[in-house]
């Protein structure tokens, strides 16, 4: 009868398919060590020759791991290499510590909030007004994505004033802000040709 795939032993690293998985169960069963690891050498290149690697370090050191743990590191044999340490596996990466802070203007996102920071403490001159202008046509660029429906240009003045506690205050009968549209949508269809 026919054994199939899901009625045979879990593949340890699937990647390498069942015939490299018999290879290295071969290699496991021989008794002479040095028999053993001329054995795991050819499970090597077979293996390389499988995934097409360059003779390169690094890749061979990869491949020498993965030998490793297909073997469940019982493999006895005379590593070229420093390999892989089963506890290093399961591993998990240090924790992530990120400020809390309360942040009440989320969908304009971090980087806006500290351009209107710089921008407030910009010294007067043409050139912060125009860097205002920019971080406020952002502001409102933002704010559409949120709200596609529309956005009037006094919620983004407002806005900018409490982000920057007042230090930018711009007047909304003397400032209009750029009036975004939604791009066309491109044909997907091909176009009928006319008959002459």
């Amino acid at each position: 009868m026919l054994d199939y795939n899901t009625q045979l032993k879990r593949l340890v690293l699937p990647e390498y398919g069942r015939n490299i998985q018999k290879m290295v169960d071969h290699c496991m069963t021989i008794d002479d060590r040095e028999e053993r690891t001329q054995c795991a050498y050819a499970v090597i290149t077979a293996m390389s020759n499988l995934m097409q690697l360059q003779k390169n370090n690094d890749a061979l050191l990869k491949l020498w791991d993965h030998l490793a743990i297909m073997s469940d590191f019982s493999l006895d044999i005379d590593y070229p290499t420093e390999i892989i340490q089963p506890e290093s596996l399961n591993s998990t990466p240090e924790q992530m510590h990120y400020q809390n802070r309360d942040f009440s203007f989320r969908h304009y996102g971090k980087y806006l909030e500290n351009m209107i920071y710089r921008a407030s403490r910009y010294p007067e001159g043409e050139e912060r007004d125009a860097l205002v202008m920019l971080i406020a046509n952002h502001m409102k660029k933002t704010m559409l994505a949120v709200n596609p429906d529309g956005v009037e240009d006094e919620r983004i003045f407002r806005d900018l004033a409490d982000m920057s506690h007042g230090m930018i205050r711009l007047n909304p009968e003397s400032t209009k802000l750029h009036q975004f549209q939604e791009a066309p949508s491109t044909a997907t269809g091909k176009k009928k040709k006319k008959k002459k």
